[in-house]
C-alpha cells in the first residue's frame, strides 16, 4: 500500500503520516518503510547541526506500519490508539537520508487490546525494537 491507500486505514494525515509504503506478507507480518528526508518538523531542532530522528518518532513510524495488523478492526470503524510500549531499545541513530524499514508481528490479542512485537532497521542494522500495545476504540 502506498500513502494514499494507507489513508483508508490510518487516521493520520500530513505532517503526522509517517509511512511511505506498507504491506502484509503471506505469514501475516506487517512490513513498512519511511524515508527520512531531513526537512521533517521533528528533525529541525533535534539537533541543530546533528539531526537525529527522535526515538518517540521511530516508535510512531513503527506503530503506523504495524497498523495493517489491525486493519480489519479499523475498517469496521475503530481507531487504534497506543495503550503502552514495553521492552523498547534504541540501538542506532536514525538520520536524514536513512530509510527506516519496519517489521511487526501480532503476538496476542485480548478483547480490544492488541500486542505487537516490532523492529526497525536501516541498512540491515537494527535501530529500534519493542513491544507495542494498542487499544482499538470505535469512533464517536
Amino acid at each position: 500500500m502506498d500513502r494514499e491507500q494507507l489513508k483508508t486505514i490510518l487516521p493520520h494525515r500530513e505532517p503526522m503520516l509517517l509511512v511511505d509504503q506498507a504491506y502484509l506478507d503471506e505469514a501475516g507480518m506487517a512490513h513498512g518503510s519511511y524515508a527520512v528526508g531531513g526537512d521533517e518538523w521533528f528533525v529541525q531542532g533535534h539537533f541543530p547541526g546533528n539531526p537525529v530522528v527522535p526515538g518517540v518518532i521511530q516508535l510512531e513510524i513503527m506503530a503506523q506500519c504495524c497498523a495493517l495488523l489491525l486493519s480489519s478492526e479499523q475498517s469496521a470503524g475503530g481507531i487504534a490508539y497506543y495503550a503502552g510500549i514495553q521492552n523498547v531499545r534504541f540501538r542506532r541513530k536514525v538520520r536524514p537520508g536513512d530509510v527506516l524499514q519496519v517489521q511487526g508481528e501480532l503476538t496476542k490479542s485480548k478483547g480490544s487490546f492488541y500486542f505487537v512485537h516490532a523492529q526497525a532497521w536501516v541498512d540491515n542494522e537494527l535501530c529500534c525494537q519493542g513491544d507495542l500495545i494498542f487499544a482499538v476504540e470505535k469512533e464517536r
